[in-house]
This record gives structure tokens, C-alpha cells and sequence, in this order.
């Protein structure tokens, strides 16, 4: 399995052009095995959506319904190691989205796939390159 960060979940739903072949293939790849999703990317989508940050063609449920629905896709739902994990991800920075995301890939033992610069760069986190 491989946990989504928000943004990937949100531009392969959208078909975007920011998702790249490679992170197509992935996608792809790891289908079989399991798309995690934290419930912590939904509350992004719905805030982003909330802020009129990000427009989506559906109200934000159906979105949210049709995305998780996606195959291969597994909703990874907030756990107490998660939360302790997440306040003590050393030297990496504040945004509580991202840190719920990473620590659950971490407690997880699973690889992100994200293009965030600042998790790509984070050593405490394995991610796919």
C-alpha cells in the first residue's frame, strides 16, 4: 500500500495534467495492493472546498463518496499513535494536515506519493521518487 497526500488524491480524481505518467503508473501499480487515504485528506478537500480554494464539478460529499470509491482506494482513518506520531515529526514543519498524512504513513510502514517539496525532503518519511 502507498498513502495518497491530498493534492495526488485530488488531481488523479480531476484527472489533472499535474499528475505526471510516473505518478500514473503508481497508481496503477499499487491499486492492487491499496491507494490509502487518510480521513485527515478528506477534511483538506472539505476546508480547501470551504475556502473556495479548491472548486470541484460535485458538492463536496458526492466528491468525496465518488472519490473513495476509486479502486484500489482504502480510507485510513485517524488512530491515537498517528496523532502522538504527528507532534513529534523532528525538524519537519507545522501544517497539521501534513503531519497527521506523514505520520500515518509512518505508522503505517507505507510509502507516500506526493510532489511537496518539505515531504519529499523530510527524512523521516519514505516516499516515492
Amino acid at each position: 500500500m502507498i498513502v495518497l497526500d491530498t493534492h495526488i488524491l485530488v488531481w488523479w480524481v480531476q484527472n489533472d495534467i499535474r499528475l505526471t505518467k510516473k505518478h500514473r503508473q503508481w497508481l496503477q501499480d499499487y491499486e492492487s495492493g491499496g491507494l490509502g487515504v487518510s480521513i485527515v485528506s478528506c477534511w483538506e478537500i472539505a476546508k480547501l472546498v470551504e475556502k473556495n480554494r479548491l472548486i470541484l464539478p460535485l458538492p463536496i460529499n458526492e466528491w468525496l463518496e465518488n472519490a473513495l470509491a476509486y479502486p484500489g482506494i482504502q480510507l485510513l482513518n485517524l488512530t491515537l499513535p498517528i496523532v502522538v506520531d504527528s507532534t513529534q515529526l523532528s525538524g519537519f514543519h507545522s501544517d497539521p494536515f501534513d503531519q497527521i498524512i506523514v505520520a500515518t504513513a509512518r505508522i503505517n510502514g507505507f510509502p507516500m506519493l506526493t510532489v511537496d517539496a518539505k515531504i519529499l525532503n523530510y527524512s523521516g518519511v519514505e516516499t516515492l521518487s
